[in-house]
């Protein structure tokens, strides 16, 4: 059924229905004094009727609360997933969003063990998963500054869009910000490792010749933007669930939002 966008389009289809329970629908439905068509334009409007309680419910909520629940659904997939993935072992222990060591060590690691360094690359991924985990922990201030900059139209643009699109929005509005606040906790905590400085310089090389894509070259750029796919994915997680399921929130906003939609 073709989704009625505004009061015009639902004065327009409610007015095509009527014309058509008027006059018929068809030559033959003419022949027959019009009943015919009456019986055969009643379900047009009927759906133009549900079609007015679908946009009326969306309609009826406020610029405030529709931003007010944007935030607060925001902020509950924001706290969860900083909560999952930046306790302690919340990287290595969620196979999901686990860091694995970059496809050029992985190939490697045959060759470090047979070396005898085999600990050298276990060190490196467990310190790897750590450093993404103190990362995220402190993401809360950049995602509550990029709420407070979410406008009523930004709000109601998000909430109408697709599954992720309050996710997405956040992603495209606080990449660059959150990129360069992980990157230095990144860092802290691989900078003692033996691995990672050879890692760079071997993969740097590499990807000159085009052995390895150039984002993975450096250990830290790689760990971070890792950090970040797993920050995301899980807040996703959270808005898809809210989503699917707006009732079954806690917050009374949240549910008188989400279950317009």
């Amino acid at each position: 059924m073709p989704r009625v966008n505004s009061s015009a389009d639902l004065g327009d289809a409610a007015a095509a229905a009527r014309h058509a329970i008027s006059n018929g629908v068809d030559g033959a439905t003419e022949r027959r004094g019009g009943r015919l068509g009456r019986f055969a334009a009643a379900p047009l409007l009927l759906a133009v009727s549900f079609a007015a309680l679908a946009a009326g419910s969306i309609d009826a909520v406020s610029s405030k609360d529709a931003a007010g629940g944007m935030r607060a659904a925001l902020s509950q997939g924001i706290d969860k997933a900083i909560a999952q993935l930046g306790a302690p072992n919340g990287f290595l222990n969620n196979p999901k969003y686990t860091i694995p060591l970059p496809s050029a060590m992985e190939k490697a690691d045959r060759a470090l063990r047979m070396i005898g360094m085999s600990g050298d690359a276990d060190q490196l991924k467990v310190a790897m998963n750590h450093a993404a985990e103190m990362a995220v922990a402190d993401a809360e201030p950049v995602f509550k500054q990029a709420a407070r900059r979410m406008s009523v139209a930004d709000a109601r643009s998000i909430l109408t869009g697709g599954e992720t699109s309050a996710t997405d929005y956040f992603r495209k509005a606080t990449t660059e910000q959150l990129t360069a606040r992980f990157k230095p906790i990144v860092a802290r905590q691989t900078e003692s490792l033996k691995l990672r400085t050879m890692y760079d310089q071997y993969a740097g090389k590499a990807a000159q010749v085009g052995l390895i894509a150039s984002k993975d070259a450096n250990l830290n750029d790689y760990v971070t933007a890792r950090a970040l796919d797993g920050l995301f994915g899980a807040i996703a997680e959270e808005e898809r669930a809210i989503r699917k399921d707006p009732m079954g929130q806690a917050s009374s906003l949240i549910r008188k939002v989400f279950s317009s939609l």
